[in-house]
This record gives C-alpha cells, sequence and structure tokens, in this order.
C-alpha cells in the first residue's frame, strides 16, 4: 500500500514538501492521546526488541536518524510508528533558515536522498523549551531521545567550541545522550573540525558544559557522542576513535552522509552509504573494545542492513531514507527481526 502511495502520488512532489506534508500528519495523529495509541497498537516493538544502553532501557535496537525531527516536534509519533529512540536535530545554538531551495532531492535509482540542507532549526532555546514540555510528563520521560548539536553557518571554526558548549548547556538536561555533529557536509567548514587537533578542545568543551548544566539540573550525567563522516580515511577513523578513549566518551555515531558523488552539492544517504559505514563501524568496534557505544548508520533499508551492521559491532542503529522510502512500518519490521534473532539466540544458549 505504501509502496503504491509512494509511485503514485509522493514521489511526484517536492521531497521536502513531501516530508513536511508526512511529517505533519503524524505529529497530528500523535497530539491525540486516544488515536495514538490505537495506532501505536500495530508497530510496537516487541518486548524482545528491548536493550539496555548507557542504564537505559531501549524500546528496540532501531532508532530514527537525525535530520528527520530537526526540532523535536515530532518525539511522540516517531515512537507511534516503532521507533526505540528518536534522535533530533541538528540543533545550531541560534535559529538558522538553512540554504536555499531546493535542498533536497530523491535519487530514486539508488533509494537514496541526497541534501544540502544546512542545519535549518529553530535553534537550542527553543528546542530545549519543547523537550522540557515533552519531559514534563510521564511518557515524555519514558522516551528515549538524542539530541545532535552543530555550529551555526556564521559562526569561524576557532569559535565552534562555543556553539557547541552552549547547545550542551541548554539541551543536556533534557536529553538522553547528546551527539557532537562534524561531519555534515553542507556548513562551510565543518568537516574541518573533524581533524583530531581541532576535534579535542570541541569535545572538552561539549563534555563539560553538559555535565556543569545537567548537575545545576539535578540530572543523572548525560552521555556524549560524536558522529563522523564515511568520507574520512581509515587512518582518520582511528584517530578519532582514540581521541574517543583518550577523553573517555561514550560512543561514536557512524556514518553520516557521503559526497563521494557526482550528484551535485550536499551529502548522498541511503544504501550508497551502507558499505563504507558498515566498514567504519568495524573499525570503530575493534578501535574501541566493547565498552563505547557505537551507533550504526547509513543504508539501513531491511532487517538483512541492521543485523549486518550490528554483527560487526553497532550498539543501536538508526535509519531515515529507509523509513521514507519503506514507509511507516519500516522501523517495526527491523524491530521484529531483531527480536526474533535475540529469541533464536536465547534458545540456542539454553540449549
Amino acid at each position: 500500500m505504501y509502496r503504491l502511495l509512494f509511485d503514485l502520488a509522493l514521489r511526484r512532489l517536492d521531497p521536502e514538501r513531501a516530508h513536511g506534508l508526512a511529517f505533519g500528519l503524524i505529529r497530528a495523529v500523535a497530539a491525540v492521546p486516544g488515536l495514538r495509541r490505537l495506532v501505536a497498537l500495530p508497530f510496537a516493538p516487541p518486548p524482545g526488541a528491548a536493550v539496555e544502553v548507557w542504564g537505559r532501557r531501549f524500546p528496540s535496537a532501531m532508532g530514527v536518524a537525525a535530520g528527520f525531527d530537526k526540532d523535536a516536534h515530532g518525539v511522540e509519533g516517531l515512537t507511534m510508528l516503532g521507533f526505540g529512540f528518536v534522535e533530533v536535530g541538528t540543533v545550531t545554538p541560534r535559529p538558522q533558515p538553512g540554504n536555499e531551495r531546493p535542498r533536497l532531492w530523491r535519487v530514486l535509482d539508488q533509494h537514496g536522498l541526497r541534501n544540502r540542507m544546512g542545519f535549518n532549526n529553530e535553534g537550542a532555546e527553543v528546542v530545549a523549551r519543547r523537550l522540557r514540555r515533552l519531559r514534563a510528563t510521564p511518557r515524555g520521560r519514558s522516551l528515549v531521545v538524542g539530541v545532535n548539536i552543530g555550529k551555526n553557518r556564521t559562526t569561524a571554526a576557532q569559535d565552534a567550541a562555543a556553539d557547541y558548549a552552549a547547545c550542551a548547556r541548554l539541551l543536556a538536561p533534557w536529553a538522553d545522550y547528546l551527539v557532537v555533529n562534524v561531519s555534515s557536509p553542507n556548513t562551510p567548514g565543518l568537516r574541518d573540525l573533524q581533524a583530531v587537533e581541532q576535534l579535542r578542545p570541541l569535545l572538552e568543551a561539549t563534555r563539560a558544559a553538559a555535565d556543569e548544566a545537567t548537575a545545576g539540573a539535578g540530572r543523572p550525567r548525560v552521555p556524549v557522542l560524536v558522529k563522523i563522516a564515511p568520507d574520512l580515511t581509515d587512518a582518520d577513523v582511528d584517530a578519532v576513535a582514540d581521541l574517543v578513549l583518550d577523553l573517555g566518551l561514550d560512543g561514536v555515531v557512524a556514518v553520516n552522509t557521503t559526497i563521494a558523488h557526482d550528484l551535485g552539492p550536499g551529502g548522498l544517504s541511503g544504501p550508497p552509504v551502507r558499505a563504507r559505514g558498515i566498514d567504519v563501524v568495524a573499525r570503530l568496534r575493534a578501535r574501541l573494545g566493547d565498552d563505547v557505544v557505537v551507533v550504526g548508520v547509513g543504508g539501513i533499508s531491511t532487517p538483512a542492513d541492521a543485523r549486518e551492521y550490528l554483527a560487526v559491532g553497532a550498539t543501536l542503529v538508526q535509519g531515515y531514507t529507509g523509513f521514507i522510502y519503506e514507509g511507516p512500518a519500516y522501523a517495526t519490521r527491523i524491530a521484529r527481526a531483531l527480536a526474533a534473532d535475540a529469541a533464536l539466540a536465547r534458545t540456542g544458549q539454553d540449549a
């Protein structure tokens, strides 16, 4: 049914407009408690899909990647559709409109997306207020929400640490984890911050600001992760992993969109990123050992894709482009498959 809708209607709309309409519908349904509960019933991850990370129960290991819900409007709606956790953002200290349109394109023959959105968002103060309202309810406190943070386009590279610290200070009290995004190709100079000599002070500032904010709010310490690009060399991936260990950070999100394409400006996501994403996750796991969380993202369209990421060492997995192409049952199909795998593994252990 969804494939027919996509082929007949959604693919004929401007991609950003289609996203807005679909996301608006998800939010509208979720805003009606009785309707939300009714819709959630067939999409709920099975109990066997749950995993524990950082002492927090995730209803499943399958989450929605940053970029879909930039301003934390739709956390309840996305969890209604079976996602085990939602990473909102990217959020910058000050609001910004992003790049001029068009800035989102479907790559239909590859089931991919190309975007040059440019961190369009309402700013950290607005998102923090929205998350504070969400957390004021028992249901809101039960949802697992990460926040992906970045710098404003107009902030010079030498001042980037202050931007990330400002975001962490406002958002850490309401987040289950923070992700330092230094890997989007759509903010000039941002990817240069992945070089460890620039990344170290930025991560140190973020960690310190997050700790100060959570301590002041009487909340637990929030995990801090860094998100890296698929276009890093293996040596650079190793260097980031070593820095994560040296600073005692909580994890790495791998990978962002790639610029290794000839389709035009912006980063490409979806299946073209999958092979490199899996390679990077495997390399990170070998370098980081077993105690650091690795979130695998990039080209997850099917349960088999998620299994492959988990098999090479991912702790959690995320999707965005797959959700666009596969429809509302996307997360549920993957969660159910992973729950079946876990049940089979337990059976084998018992035998």
